[in-house]
């Protein structure tokens, strides 16, 4: 070992600001993952001078980004009881997410990537820590390089630097925000720069939840985070504080826009993911119906059975093309999905 903090497998460094504490650490490593472990002592003065770095960076907010030793950290502060102040530094991978190499099963990665044609909201939700953030970035990625078209992302704060071109006809614009009253008005400025796909990288705010299902209803596709320990959870708590500013009437405006929500845990063997899609142009979907008559939690039943049908679709097709991507929509070597069979009504 050299003594650099690159040679630390760390997802989370857990930092005190104020003090000599040692430091510790959650590993990358999947087997690992969930143990808070002591940094080695070789490595603690990478970590002591990381910890000035942090400093720097969090003197006037709570939460924000920092770059050392080529390693991008989300930082985020806090006071303890005892009034010690500690930092934990999630680290963000500088490899840009590619949707066909995140652990998907074929059949369910060849459907998202269809989803990309479509208007409305993808929602991708899960607790914290797995990978909603990845996934939800190696779609829009995705989508820009296969379909083409501006994104505007919005974050709190950029993770993925994803701002630049994709493909031939993909451009990405990055937006941080810097508190949480800030997400629902740049939200609605981003509306005016004519974007086909709109990240938001999570919603905090009654106003942020009503732009969101403006945006997914005005001819965009939207992407977004949410928290939830299951797929019906994240439906209720986006509904719930969409209620706040909109009144009962989101309900309808979700069932309404709703293309696809992705709940997924991390395991060993990879992401094990719960999936809801919509039927396109189907206002009688049941999944819509279930949102619109307050059943959310009726949903599990129709998540088990979108499952089956999806994986006894016909065998995955070819690779979709790497190279660039055309402002038909339609892939360089991927055709779309036939429609999938409707599901059955729902019984009063």
């Amino acid at each position: 070992m050299t003594g650099k903090l690159s040679e630390l497998p760390f997802i989370d460094l857990y930092v005190r600001l104020d003090g000599t504490d040692h430091p510790m650490y959650r590993s990358r490593e999947r087997a690992r993952s969930m143990f808070n472990q002591l940094v080695p002592n070789d490595l603690v003065p990478a970590v002591e001078q990381f910890g000035v770095a942090i400093k720097a960076a969090m003197q006037e907010h709570a939460d924000a980004t920092t770059t050392i030793d080529g390693l991008r950290c989300r930082l985020s502060k806090q006071t303890m009881a005892d009034g010690s102040v500690w930092a934990c530094a999630r680290q963000i991978n500088s490899e840009l997410p590619d949707l066909r190499k995140l652990g998907f099963a074929p059949h369910i990665c060849n459907h998202l990537h269809s989803l990309g044609q479509r208007e409305g909201l993808i929602l991708v939700s899960g607790s914290a820590g797995h990978g909603k953030t990845t996934t939800a970035a190696g779609l829009l990625i995705d989508y820009m390089k296969e379909y083409g078209g501006t994104a505007v992302t919005i974050e709190d704060p950029v993770e993925y630097i994803m701002k630049g071109r994709h493909g031939e006809f993909g451009q990405c614009f990055q937006i941080e925000v810097k508190n949480d009253d800030d997400w629902a008005p740049a939200l609605k400025r981003t509306l005016r720069w004519g974007p086909r796909y709109i990240f938001v990288g999570e919603i905090r705010t009654p106003n942020a939840a009503e732009q969101l299902l403006h945006a997914a209803t005005t001819g965009h596709t939207v992407i977004t985070t949410l928290h939830g320990g299951m797929p019906e959870e994240a439906l209720v708590g986006l509904l719930f504080m969409a209620e706040q500013a909109m009144g009962k009437g989101a309900a309808d405006i979700l069932a309404g826009c709703l293309t696809a929500l992705v709940h997924q845990t991390m395991k060993e063997d990879g992401p094990f993911v719960r999936y809801v899609f919509t039927e396109e142009n189907s206002p009688g979907d049941p999944i819509r119906s279930l949102i619109r008559e307050n059943k959310i939690g009726m949903m599990s039943t129709y998540i088990d059975r979108i499952a089956a049908r999806l994986a006894n679709q016909p065998p995955p097709l070819a690779p979709m093309n790497q190279g660039a991507g055309h402002g038909n929509g339609m892939g360089g070597g991927l055709p779309p999905l036939p429609p999938l069979p409707p599901l059955p009504p729902i019984r009063k």
